[in-house]
């Protein structure tokens, strides 16, 4: 049933019965739009015969992409509005993301990057644009933390990441280096001592932010691709996603956090679906959302407690969603209020 390479079509996916035939035409309007890649490592897990598999529903494409909602934005998180030099956002005072490459090795069916990823997307950062990128980095003496994100950094060659690294290494401010990626559970035969090399190749602290979503992704391959980079002095956190029909019960949450707190992952970000073009069939309420972050609180360790955070549309940073950040004015409607102390109405008002 393994796939040999990445599943990348609608044809494939029928093929591996992972569609019905009759919706591959339906599919193809999905991926004229949208990339698709499911890897062979994510295409095992997923069980055909449960039409609610919360594996398939983060990769398998549905057409319920296709129902674009008013609220919903391209840029859901206002990269552009703060991006001074391609390849570079900077939203927060003291780090900067790094945006090499922006393609992936799976493509999340609610990715709030996805109209800028995958084969029509924006590629690769050229040398002149990477260049543009190290030199605004090095002029900005306030920039402590470069994170390096994308697309999936990590899809790089260990030769590219670790000629990144030691650019980054000749810049004095910048002390610490962090990585967002979802290589090692989505294709974890893929970390190896080349590559965990390239990522410690800038001789500061490195960490990684691991994105995964439910506890059946922390299979035995990735269980030992995270204990290759814990034991190489790799800091790992992780970032969730809380999903409708994939994570959006205690028991699940529960699983995945005591999972990552297990492989030595420390949880950190539990994020609220950003309003992404087609991702509606994901997204829960926030009180909903609330509910279950506070379920938590009586049931797991506060070793396994992530933040519950928001990205505020519209590149205004990240809140945690919490009485003292969020207010409901009823009607589905919040204020919310960003690190500056500054309000804002979500969702947006159109």
């Amino acid at each position: 049933m393994n796939a040999v390479r990445p599943i990348r079509t609608a044809s494939e996916l029928r093929d591996v019965m992972l569609i019905p035939p009759e919706q591959v035409e339906a599919i193809n309007a999905v991926a004229a739009r949208y990339a698709i890649a499911i890897t062979p490592a994510m295409a095992a897990l997923i069980d055909r015969d449960d039409p609610q598999d919360p594996i398939a529903r983060q990769f398998v494409p549905d057409i319920a992409e296709l129902t674009l909602l008013p609220e919903e934005l391209q840029d859901p998180i206002g990269d552009a509005a703060h991006s001074p030099v391609e390849g570079i956002v900077h939203r927060y005072p003291d780090r900067v993301l790094l945006k090499a490459v922006h393609v992936c090795p799976v493509y999340c069916r609610f990715c709030f990057r996805r109209e800028m990823v995958g084969p029509q997307g924006l590629g690769t950062l050229t040398p002149d644009a990477m260049d543009a990128a190290f030199a605004y980095i090095a002029s900005h003496p306030e920039i402590w933390e470069v994170i390096l994100t994308g697309g999936d950094p990590l899809v790089l060659s260990p030769r590219r990441l670790a000629e990144i690294m030691q650019r980054l290494a000749t810049i004095e401010h910048v002390k610490v280096m962090r990585f967002h990626t979802r290589v090692p559970v989505v294709e974890p035969l893929r970390i190896d001592e080349a590559l965990i090399h390239a990522l410690k190749a800038s001789g500061k602290a490195t960490y990684l932010a691991l994105h995964a979503n439910h506890p059946r992704e922390l299979t035995p391959d990735a269980r030992r691709a995270i204990a290759k980079l814990v034991d190489a002095g790799v800091v790992l956190v992780s970032q969730s996603v809380l999903l409708k029909g994939v994570n959006d019960d205690v028991e699940t949450l529960a699983a995945l956090m005591r999972g990552f707190v297990e492989n030595r992952v420390k949880p950190y970000y539990l994020h609220h679906p950003d309003l992404a073009p087609g991702t509606g069939h994901f997204r829960l309420t926030i009180a909903e959302g609330q509910a279950l972050v506070a379920a938590l609180r009586g049931r797991i360790s506060g070793l396994c407690q992530p933040a519950y955070i928001l990205d505020i549309p519209g590149g205004h940073g990240k809140a945690v969603v919490s009485a003292s950040t969020i207010e409901d004015n009823g009607g589905g409607c919040f204020t919310v209020t960003d690190f500056r102390g500054e309000e804002h109405a979500y969702p947006p008002k159109a």
